[in-house]
Protein backbone atom coordinates (compact mmCIF):
# COMPACT_ATOMS: atom_id res chain seq x y z
CA UNK A 1 0.00 0.00 0.00
CA UNK A 2 2.78 2.45 0.93
CA UNK A 3 5.98 2.20 -1.13
CA UNK A 4 7.94 4.64 1.02
CA UNK A 5 7.50 7.47 3.50
CA UNK A 6 9.77 10.49 3.32
CA UNK A 7 9.89 13.26 5.88
CA UNK A 8 11.43 14.67 9.04
CA UNK A 9 12.49 12.34 11.83
CA UNK A 10 10.39 13.42 14.81
CA UNK A 11 11.60 10.64 17.13
CA UNK A 12 14.09 7.81 16.78
CA UNK A 13 14.81 4.78 18.96
CA UNK A 14 16.67 1.58 18.06
CA UNK A 15 13.32 -0.12 17.36
CA UNK A 16 11.03 2.65 16.06
CA UNK A 17 11.04 5.88 14.10
CA UNK A 18 8.35 8.51 13.93
CA UNK A 19 8.49 10.19 10.53
CA UNK A 20 6.50 13.38 10.01
CA UNK A 21 5.27 13.55 6.42
CA UNK A 22 2.68 16.10 5.27
CA UNK A 23 1.74 16.88 8.87
CA UNK A 24 1.14 13.24 9.82
CA UNK A 25 3.44 11.33 12.20
CA UNK A 26 3.94 7.72 11.13
CA UNK A 27 5.12 5.25 13.77
CA UNK A 28 7.38 2.86 11.87
CA UNK A 29 9.06 -0.26 13.29
CA UNK A 30 12.70 -0.44 12.21
CA UNK A 31 15.67 -2.79 12.50
CA UNK A 32 19.05 -1.91 13.96
CA UNK A 33 20.44 -1.76 10.42
CA UNK A 34 17.99 1.04 9.58
CA UNK A 35 18.57 2.70 12.96
CA UNK A 36 22.30 2.86 12.24
CA UNK A 37 21.57 4.60 8.94
CA UNK A 38 19.14 7.14 10.45
CA UNK A 39 20.95 7.79 13.72
CA UNK A 40 22.48 11.18 12.89
CA UNK A 41 19.96 12.28 10.26
CA UNK A 42 17.14 14.83 10.48
CA UNK A 43 15.23 13.52 7.46
CA UNK A 44 14.56 10.02 6.22
CA UNK A 45 13.12 8.05 3.34
CA UNK A 46 11.98 4.64 4.53
CA UNK A 47 10.82 1.87 2.21
CA UNK A 48 7.82 0.43 3.97
CA UNK A 49 5.93 -2.80 4.40
CA UNK A 50 2.40 -2.50 5.79
CA UNK A 51 0.92 -5.41 7.73
CA UNK A 52 -2.79 -5.51 8.57
CA UNK A 53 -3.88 -7.99 11.21
CA UNK A 54 -7.15 -8.47 12.99
CA UNK A 55 -5.86 -6.61 16.03
CA UNK A 56 -3.31 -4.18 14.56
CA UNK A 57 -2.00 -2.26 11.57
CA UNK A 58 1.79 -2.16 11.60
CA UNK A 59 4.27 -0.28 9.43
CA UNK A 60 7.82 -1.60 9.07
CA UNK A 61 10.41 0.67 7.50
CA UNK A 62 13.83 0.11 5.97
CA UNK A 63 16.52 2.55 4.88
CA UNK A 64 17.40 0.32 1.91
CA UNK A 65 15.07 -1.42 -0.53
CA UNK A 66 17.25 -4.55 -0.29
CA UNK A 67 16.63 -4.87 3.45
CA UNK A 68 12.88 -4.62 2.83
CA UNK A 69 13.09 -7.39 0.25
CA UNK A 70 14.95 -9.56 2.74
CA UNK A 71 12.26 -8.79 5.34
CA UNK A 72 9.57 -9.82 2.85
CA UNK A 73 11.39 -13.06 2.12
CA UNK A 74 11.59 -13.82 5.84
CA UNK A 75 7.89 -13.20 6.52
CA UNK A 76 6.97 -15.38 3.53
CA UNK A 77 8.15 -18.35 5.61
CA UNK A 78 5.31 -19.88 7.62
CA UNK A 79 5.83 -19.20 11.32
CA UNK A 80 7.94 -16.06 10.82
CA UNK A 81 6.07 -12.85 11.64
CA UNK A 82 7.09 -9.22 11.28
CA UNK A 83 8.67 -8.92 14.72
CA UNK A 84 10.66 -12.12 14.30
CA UNK A 85 11.90 -10.96 10.89
CA UNK A 86 12.88 -7.60 12.39
CA UNK A 87 14.70 -9.40 15.23
CA UNK A 88 16.62 -11.50 12.68
CA UNK A 89 17.58 -8.35 10.72
CA UNK A 90 18.62 -6.66 13.98
CA UNK A 91 20.78 -9.59 15.05
CA UNK A 92 22.51 -10.19 11.71
CA UNK A 93 23.39 -7.80 8.94
CA UNK A 94 21.95 -8.72 5.54
CA UNK A 95 25.40 -9.97 4.47
CA UNK A 96 25.71 -12.18 7.58
CA UNK A 97 22.17 -13.48 7.19
CA UNK A 98 22.74 -14.25 3.52
CA UNK A 99 25.89 -16.22 4.42
CA UNK A 100 24.09 -18.09 7.21
CA UNK A 101 21.31 -19.14 4.86
CA UNK A 102 23.62 -20.01 1.96
CA UNK A 103 25.88 -22.08 4.25
CA UNK A 104 22.78 -23.67 5.84
CA UNK A 105 23.94 -22.82 9.37
CA UNK A 106 20.68 -23.37 11.29
CA UNK A 107 22.55 -23.56 14.62
CA UNK A 108 23.73 -19.97 14.22
CA UNK A 109 20.36 -18.72 12.96
CA UNK A 110 18.51 -20.18 15.96
CA UNK A 111 20.49 -17.85 18.24
CA UNK A 112 17.93 -15.16 17.39
CA UNK A 113 15.52 -14.58 20.29
CA UNK A 114 12.23 -16.39 19.69
CA UNK A 115 13.56 -18.57 16.88
CA UNK A 116 13.76 -22.31 17.41
CA UNK A 117 15.84 -24.82 15.50
CA UNK A 118 12.89 -26.09 13.42
CA UNK A 119 11.94 -22.56 12.30
CA UNK A 120 15.59 -21.75 11.56
CA UNK A 121 15.85 -24.87 9.41
CA UNK A 122 12.59 -23.99 7.67
CA UNK A 123 13.89 -20.48 6.85
CA UNK A 124 17.05 -21.97 5.36
CA UNK A 125 15.20 -24.58 3.29
CA UNK A 126 12.66 -22.09 1.92
CA UNK A 127 15.04 -19.17 1.30
CA UNK A 128 18.42 -20.59 0.26
CA UNK A 129 17.51 -20.51 -3.47
CA UNK A 130 15.81 -17.11 -3.19
CA UNK A 131 18.84 -15.44 -1.55
CA UNK A 132 20.64 -15.10 -4.89
CA UNK A 133 18.81 -11.83 -5.63
CA UNK A 134 19.74 -10.19 -2.35
CA UNK A 135 23.02 -8.32 -2.44
CA UNK A 136 24.96 -7.40 0.66
CA UNK A 137 24.50 -3.97 2.14
CA UNK A 138 27.52 -1.98 3.30
CA UNK A 139 28.30 -2.17 6.98
CA UNK A 140 27.87 0.93 9.11
CA UNK A 141 31.13 2.85 9.44
CA UNK A 142 30.02 5.29 12.12
CA UNK A 143 32.20 5.24 15.20
CA UNK A 144 31.17 6.66 18.55
CA UNK A 145 33.32 7.10 21.62
CA UNK A 146 32.25 4.96 24.54
CA UNK A 147 30.03 6.65 27.09
CA UNK A 148 27.24 5.73 29.48
CA UNK A 149 24.73 6.91 26.86
CA UNK A 150 25.65 3.95 24.64
CA UNK A 151 25.19 1.55 27.57
CA UNK A 152 21.81 3.06 28.53
CA UNK A 153 20.56 3.19 24.94
CA UNK A 154 21.61 -0.39 24.21
CA UNK A 155 19.98 -1.72 27.39
CA UNK A 156 16.81 0.26 26.65
CA UNK A 157 16.65 -1.15 23.11
CA UNK A 158 17.06 -4.73 24.34
CA UNK A 159 14.34 -4.23 26.97
CA UNK A 160 12.02 -2.88 24.24
CA UNK A 161 12.78 -6.00 22.21
CA UNK A 162 11.53 -8.16 25.10
CA UNK A 163 14.62 -9.08 27.12
CA UNK A 164 14.84 -8.61 30.89
CA UNK A 165 16.77 -5.59 32.14
CA UNK A 166 19.24 -7.70 34.14
CA UNK A 167 20.08 -9.97 31.19
CA UNK A 168 20.34 -6.97 28.87
CA UNK A 169 22.73 -5.13 31.20
CA UNK A 170 24.95 -8.20 31.56
CA UNK A 171 25.13 -8.76 27.79
CA UNK A 172 25.82 -5.07 27.04
CA UNK A 173 28.59 -4.93 29.69
CA UNK A 174 30.25 -7.99 28.14
CA UNK A 175 30.06 -6.47 24.66
CA UNK A 176 31.41 -3.08 25.77
CA UNK A 177 34.31 -4.86 27.51
CA UNK A 178 35.11 -6.79 24.30
CA UNK A 179 34.56 -3.86 21.91
CA UNK A 180 34.86 -0.57 23.83
CA UNK A 181 34.71 1.62 20.70
CA UNK A 182 31.71 -0.06 19.07
CA UNK A 183 28.80 2.22 18.06
CA UNK A 184 25.49 1.66 19.85
CA UNK A 185 23.89 -0.31 16.99
CA UNK A 186 26.83 -2.73 16.95
CA UNK A 187 26.69 -3.07 20.75
CA UNK A 188 23.00 -3.99 20.47
CA UNK A 189 23.63 -6.41 17.59
CA UNK A 190 26.48 -8.16 19.46
CA UNK A 191 24.40 -8.26 22.66
CA UNK A 192 21.54 -9.94 20.80
CA UNK A 193 23.93 -12.73 19.83
CA UNK A 194 24.81 -13.25 23.51
CA UNK A 195 21.23 -13.35 24.80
Amino acid sequence: MYEFIKGNIAELTPTTAIIEAAGVGYLINISLQTYATLENQSQAKLFTHFIVREDAQILYGFAERQERELFRLLISVSGVGGNTARMILSTYSPAELSNIIKSENAALLKNVKGLGLKTAQKIIVELRDKMLGITAMPESSTGLSLNSGIFDEAVSALVMLGFTKAASEKAVKNVITEAPNAPVEEVIRMSLKKL
